[in-house]
């Protein structure tokens, strides 16, 4: 029970500053054996960030739970995008028109629309992805009215060693101007700050799970 423990924890601590904030418990490189225990305690949202790693732990999960959500948090390579409709409701990462046309093609193949957050990168790191905010207009446009994907909100993860609250209050600025109800934003170790400035998602791992070990 140490992992709803530790969950049953965060989610006061939540509590104290919004209702309106949902923890994405980050399950990558956990076995459903660590998992399990949150899943039973009826929490519904897990979080990970390779394609394949997800299908193989989570496909005969969802066939007798089907209120689980698994959000993807990494970055999606174009060459997956078949594969993430097996489990995803949720990608945290939509960041290139290649990939959103991708998308939107094989959601008309599939029949079945995903909830997306646009990743921006609002400090213009060359090494990191995202939609920079000078190209965020036209790329929101492009996916919304001409792709009809299902954009809710938007997604940023600060840089290291700054300040993430100057990041937080632009996304949520952002975020008011185009009328969108959900934030991505918020981690271990800056979750409290995110949820200040709106965060509708947070993702935690270890803080929940304990130290991680790749499987």
């Amino acid at each position: 029970m140490i992992v709803v423990n530790n969950f049953i924890k965060i989610k006061k601590e939540i509590e104290l500053i919004s209702d309106k904030t949902d923890i994405i418990a980050v399950s990558k490189n956990f076995s459903l054996d660590k998992i399990r225990p949150l899943i039973d305690f009826g929490h519904l949202h897990f979080g990970e960030n390779r394609v394949n790693e997800a299908t193989d732990k989570w496909a005969e999960v969802l066939k007798t739970n089907t209120s689980l959500k698994i959000h993807l948090i990494g970055r999606l390579q174009s060459n997956k995008v078949k594969d993430v409709f097996k489990v995803f409701s949720y990608i945290h990462s939509l960041d290139n028109i290649k990939l959103a046309e991708k998308l939107a093609n094989e959601e008309i193949l599939q029949k079945k629309k995903i909830k997306y957050f646009i990743q921006l990168n609002l400090a213009n790191e060359p090494q990191k992805s995202g939609i920079l905010f000078n190209d965020f207009d036209a790329f929101y446009s492009k996916c919304t009215k001409d792709l009809k994907l299902y954009v809710i909100g938007l997604m940023c993860i600060p840089p290291v060693h700054s300040n993430p609250e100057t990041y937080f209050k632009k996304l949520n600025e952002i975020s008011i101007q185009y009328n969108l109800n959900h934030l991505s934003m918020g981690m271990s170790s800056d979750y409290m700050q995110a949820i200040k400035y709106g965060s509708t998602f947070i993702r935690v791992g270890t803080g929940i799970f304990g130290p991680r070990v790749k499987i």
